[in-house]
């Protein structure tokens, strides 16, 4: 697999070393002077999407849609994609690349990766979980991309006011258009879908499960869906603003109707796997943690990619040393995660997407 990945993931590799350092305030607070931030705030309105329950009238179809980690994109998932529907499960990745995460960074709504992860589900489910149908081409120029960044509300900065997901300006709404048709209506739906999300990905599916209202819209995805995955997800609370959607959606256990396994990869422990790893460990954990008594996927630490609840949640922890990502894959993975790359390829060790992962929770599906 080496080489697979694009040469620019070394700038998501940046962007994980800025966060692993517990350096994204400072690392956000340098666009300051670029802000120009949202002065009206906006009480939390209810929900604003039309909701019909149609789930229960709705096929289980076989078929998923992949949501990327944090400044990975739809180019970084292609090897899940291939060894799921190598196992007969046709599957798309939301059809984005890694730059349209900019708007999130420091902590910001998720809306603009909602946005995206409700355009792919409508569409697999209308046309009955054929992947070939979805349209994969996003109109969303660097424009689109700056003017998000300086509305998306939130963050370290509290851009419209707070970065209290409650208390979002209710009218900034994401930019940026997919082409082909316009979204198919999810009354239209054939059938529902199943959901992966990796790292972030996943905690942003749950959100997209809610019929809460997030940030001026519910998406109610639990409708569309029937099973979600969370690989190396970070589900539990902890100090910042980049956990704040986290602590919003821990308020709720996942859908009654929706099947959940979150899955964890460990091997890896916070003080033998280099500064990297005991960093991205400290990040998820409480207040006053160094990281280094935890193990983990060297991202994520396992009590953290577990603490998903709800009535028809399963819990899995993988066998084996899984990595949160194929570092020692990627062009820079020596610069930026150090110890985590080259264990990689001293020791050929498994990610998320390897067959040694997948074997372990594809048969959940």
């Amino acid at each position: 697999m080496r080489g697979y990945l694009p040469a620019r993931a070394a700038r998501i590799l940046f962007l994980f070393t800025v966060i692993a350092s517990n350096g994204t305030q400072a690392f956000i607070s340098s666009s300051q002077s670029y802000q120009r931030p949202i002065t009206n705030r906006y009480e939390s309105s209810s929900n604003l999407s039309s909701s019909t329950n149609l789930s229960s009238s709705l096929n289980d179809i076989k078929a998923a849609v992949i949501v990327p980690g944090f400044l990975t994109g739809a180019d970084e998932m292609q090897p899940l994609v291939d060894a799921l529907q190598k196992r007969g499960i046709p599957s798309i990745a939301v059809p984005f690349p890694n730059n349209h995460w900019i708007p999130c960074l420091g902590g910001r709504s998720a809306r603009p990766i909602l946005e995206r992860i409700d355009y792919t589900v409508r569409h697999l489910a209308y046309h009955n979980g054929d992947v070939t149908k979805v349209p994969k081409e996003i109109k969303y120029s660097w424009i689109d991309c700056a003017l998000d960044f300086n509305d998306n509300p939130g963050g370290v900065l509290e851009v419209g006011g707070s970065s209290e997901v409650d208390l979002f300006p209710q009218n900034v709404n994401p930019r940026g258009e997919f082409l082909s048709e316009s979204i198919p209506d999810r009354k239209d739906a054939k059938g529902r879908i199943a959901l992966i999300g990796h790292s972030a990905g996943g905690w942003i599916s749950r959100v997209y499960l809610s019929n809460r209202n997030y940030g001026g819209r519910s998406y109610n995805g639990s409708e569309l869906v029937h099973s979600l995955v969370t690989l190396g997800s970070p589900n539990a609370n902890a100090p910042g603003a980049a956990f704040k959607s986290i602590e919003w959606i821990n308020r709720e256990e996942i859908p009654d109707n929706v099947r959940a396994l979150a899955v964890a990869g460990k091997g890896f422990q916070g003080d033998k796997c280099g500064t990297f790893t005991k960093n991205a460990y400290s990040f998820c954990c409480s207040e006053g943690s160094d990281g280094s008594q935890y193990d983990g996927d060297g991202v994520t630490p396992v009590f953290s990619a577990l603490a998903m609840e709800g009535k028809n949640c399963d819990k899995l922890v993988l066998e084996g040393d899984i990595l949160h990502f194929s570092f020692g894959d990627t062009f820079g993975g020596d610069l930026f995660t150090g110890d985590l790359a080259r264990m990689q390829r001293e020791r050929n060790l498994s990610w998320y997407a390897s067959d040694e992962a997948i074997e372990q929770w594809v048969g959940w599906l």
